[in-house]
């Protein structure tokens, strides 16, 4: 979590006008704190509490992302799908391949 550009340790207390970045790959999201506040609310106030000034670059590049989707897979979110595999085959396998492995043919 960054503050105002600097690394912090996520429990450091926020004060208001300060813009808080979080990076969850991959965007960065970014927040200015409007009100700072001791317990936990209700969702219908949230918009009170924080303002989202996140860059609309960083959400095409979320767009993009979601696009390529299996192309490029994050580390660690497992194996693909049976969906996900046979549409990363049909995305290779003609530019890898450029041909019939028949061996019918060569007979």
């Amino acid at each position: 979590m960054t503050i105002d550009g600097v690394s912090v340790k996520p429990s450091r207390t926020v004060k208001a006008g300060e813009v808080v970045s979080v990076k969850k790959p991959p965007v960065t999201y970014s927040f200015r704190i409007l009100k700072p506040i001791e317990q936990r609310v209700g969702a219908k106030l949230v918009p009170e509490i924080y303002e989202n000034v996140t860059d609309p670059s960083q959400y095409e590049l979320l767009e993009m992302s979601r696009i390529s989707g299996f192309v490029d897979r994050a580390r660690g979110t497992g194996r693909p799908t049976k969906k996900e595999r046979r549409a990363l085959d049909q995305f290779v396998e003609p530019v890898l391949f450029g041909y019939d492995f028949d061996d019918d043919d060569d007979e």
